[in-house]
């Protein structure tokens, strides 16, 4: 289902921050595109574009987890900011933004902007000085170039490319600059040899040597046409300096053959087949654009084979500074929560662009685990940088082992929503398996047999501070082994059988997770969640990881107590992400009202123009203190999620349709949506009463559609057999023909 024209992005008059340009991107390159005055910045990004100069400190031979558990237990908290925490500090490992394309048309009267989603193609409308002139722009989503059309040529048109502020012929750098994550350091601080420039007539552009490794060209030419003047270019990165311009010149000119209508065609092709994935309807369109908002920026920032998301995707901070938090991923709730939302929305490529990446770290995962953890199997730093070396930062979740177990939640669950055996078999199981052959060596058995970790945190309580360091095991680390073992223990049965037994044995040996009186869990075993904090990691049992269902009567009492104790703490310290979060928790509750207000505050107060999510509070409308304003994308996604989930809930086998949709949605539609085993599901409410339901069916399975006797299910693809329970539910069985033979 196609975008409508009115979840278009539109801009009256000069846009004048990056943070809310219009965002274009195809997976690898990003475009920023804004300006005011007569100058039009195109601020252009690269996803494989990083500074992976090691920090020192973290090649010492101390960097290691025995250290880290040594000085927590000595209170040698000093010591340990040092080693673990000051790296930070250092302007590298980093992202790096390319540079910049400024195209000066003299004085600007008038700018009216417009993009719209379902072909990915910017409209902008100008009155210059010397008359009117149209726009139209885009980033090829098939070959990587960008394109720009102008339907004649303005009197001022004048064309700059300029490298990022870097300080250029230096023979070594200057000296580190210490940052913050919300205080980055200029970009001056890092030195690069002299560009090699590219300027000729109706040309310009750079390459830039960043390292032995890596070299970075941008390019672009201007041509006059009969129909206005085009405008390409394209952004490359390389190990070859020399070769990088022939190379973008060379598709440049290619393209310019071909011509802008024809490069148009093949660029709306493949949105329309992305759209063509899953849709939805909703009568209230702040949420129906706003999900497909998440959906554009998500297929174009993420692409199978290219980069996944760091925090800022493919549009890195122009304003001479290191992006917030040096663009970093950060697996402590971040990356996790930027895929969250393909898998049901069916956007697989999209997703599978982070589980390839994670595959492909695994040797620098399992090196990892040996030489700071001292431990055999895998584990990648929770902060890192794009090749999976350690950032550092609050050394209890950047250095955090167990949130590996939630790099392993992506591909399990990817597995439980595609069906894929195969995909089981060679990458579920055996990265699972690995994670938990590093956990094995490094928990301890305590006085009563049961298996603790040496130290304990929870991101992110009491932030950075000495109380941080929690009594073993916290909820959130509990969580996670429960949910890893119990996994393991699952999956063997079809994998490998006979390791079954030291799965489930290694499940016994872990605490239950530890609640308060009232049945809400805690945040370790001798301390309860007593104020308004960003993060629910004391909740991961409930959401992401399922471990505990709402429909149980245990199940139920927990997560209303959690929930009440929410409510109670208020949101005076949560960011954006935690709304989106918190409608997460309610579509679990059914609790549809609650579920929609968390969404709508959080896209009208905590996302900016363009819907990049900005954190914080930063229009003081009184929904939280935190009044800053730094990009990043997880909440997008996950608040697509939880719109997701207040439309169909398949968990366990079990479908139910508009599980929390609110009574004032006077219609909702979702087509093509993947539940559990790869079962598409589709489906209409009007009025409160679901009129129409299709599951389509390619790999047998059984399900259970709650109240789903109730209406009429038609059902395609596989053979099944249907039966209704005195519940009013219908369990439908999926078979081959010769399975049933």
């Amino acid at each position: 289902m196609l975008p409508q024209k009115d979840h278009a992005l539109i801009w009256n008059g000069p846009i004048t921050r990056w943070d809310e340009a219009v965002p274009l991107g195809n997976g690898q390159s990003g475009c920023l595109l804004w300006g005011e005055g007569g100058t039009l910045r195109l601020s252009l990004d690269r996803g494989d574009l990083w500074e992976t100069s090691p920090c020192e400190t973290t090649l010492q031979k101390d960097f290691t987890y025995r250290t880290m558990v040594s000085l927590v237990k000595q209170h040698r908290f000093q010591e340990m900011e040092r080693l673990f925490e000051a790296p930070y500090s250092c302007p590298y490992p980093t992202k790096l933004p390319a540079g910049k394309l400024l195209l000066h048309l003299g004085e600007c009267q008038k700018m009216d902007t417009r993009l719209d989603l379902d072909d990915a193609v910017v409209k902008m409308q100008l009155k210059l000085c010397d008359g009117a002139v149209t726009l139209r722009a885009f980033l090829h989503a098939e070959n990587g170039l960008g394109y720009l059309h102008m339907s004649r040529r303005a009197a001022g048109l004048c064309m700059q490319i300029c490298t990022p502020s870097y300080t250029f012929g230096k023979d070594k750098r200057l000296p580190q600059e210490s940052m913050s994550a919300l205080k980055p350091c200029c970009l001056a601080s890092f030195c690069y040899p002299e560009p090699v420039r590219l300027e000729a007539e109706n040309q310009a552009g750079f390459v830039l040597k960043i390292s032995e490794k890596k070299s970075c060209c941008i390019a672009a030419r201007l041509y006059e046409t009969d129909s206005g003047v085009l405008l390409l270019w394209g952004v490359e990165t390389g190990a070859e300096l020399e070769q990088l311009a022939p190379q973008v010149f060379s598709r440049i000119e290619k393209a310019f053959a071909e011509g802008f209508e024809a490069g148009l065609r093949t660029h709306t092709a493949w949105w329309h087949r992305y759209w063509a994935q899953s849709g939805i309807r909703i009568s209230e369109k702040l949420f129906e654009k706003n999900w497909y908002l998440a959906q554009y920026l998500l297929g174009a920032c993420s692409r199978r084979g290219c980069p996944p998301m760091p925090l800022q995707g493919v549009w890195t901070a122009d304003e001479d500074t290191l992006p917030p938090w040096k663009g970093d991923y950060h697996h402590d709730v971040n990356t996790q929560m930027s895929y969250y939302s393909y898998l049901k929305a069916n956007r697989l490529e999209a997703g599978e662009a982070f589980l390839e990446y994670l595959w492909e770290l695994l040797p620098a995962a399992r090196a990892f685990a040996r030489r700071f953890y001292e431990a055999g199997g895998a584990c990648l730093p929770t902060v890192m940088s794009l090749d999976g070396q350690p950032m550092c930062g609050w050394p209890m979740y950047s250095l955090s082992p167990v949130s590996q177990v939630w790099l392993c939640q992506a591909f399990e669950r990817h597995y439980r929503f595609t069906g894929d055996q195969l995909f089981l078999k060679e990458r579920v199981y055996p990265y699972c398996k690995e994670t938990a052959q590093m956990l094995l060596d490094l928990l301890e058995q305590d006085h009563q047999g049961l298996l603790r970790l040496p130290i304990s945190a929870s991101p992110e309580i009491h932030d950075n501070t000495q109380k941080a360091w929690l009594t073993p095991n916290s909820n959130y680390e509990l969580a996670l082994l429960h949910y890893l073992f119990s996994q393991l223990a699952e999956l063997s049965g079809q994998v490998c059988p006979e390791e079954t037994p030291q799965w489930r044995a290694a499940l016994e040996r872990l605490p239950a997770l530890a609640c308060n009186e009232a049945g809400a869990y805690r945040i370790a075993p001798d301390e309860d969640l007593t104020q308004s904090h960003r993060h629910f990691s004391h909740l991961m049992a409930i959401h992401p990881l399922r471990l505990t269902a709402y429909d149980t009567k245990e199940g139920r009492r927990t997560i209303d107590a959690c929930i009440l104790e929410l409510e109670q703490l208020g949101t005076g310290l949560w960011v954006g992400f935690s709304f989106a979060w918190m409608a997460e928790l309610y579509a679990i509750q059914e609790n549809a009202e609650g579920a929609a207000a968390q969404l709508e505050i959080f896209w009208r107060y905590f996302c900016g123009p363009n819907g990049f999510h900005l954190n914080g509070d930063y229009r003081r409308a009184g929904f939280s203190a935190w009044h800053y304003r730094p990009f990043t994308l997880e909440a997008n996604m996950c608040a697509a999620d939880a719109l997701q989930e207040m439309l169909l809930y398949s968990e366990g086998n079990v479908l139910k349709l508009f599980p929390a949709t609110p009574k004032w949605f006077d219609f909702a539609e979702f087509q093509g949506f993947r539940a559990e085993h790869g079962l598409f599901v589709s489906a209409k409410m009007k009025a409160g009463v679901v009129e129409f339901v299709s599951l389509v069916a390619h790999k047998p399975c059984t399900v259970t559609i709650k109240q789903g006797a109730l209406w009429k299910v038609t059902c395609t693809g596989l053979a099944y057999t249907a039966k209704a329970t005195s519940e009013g539910d219908l369990v439908l069985a999926f078979y081959t023909e010769q399975a049933e033979a």
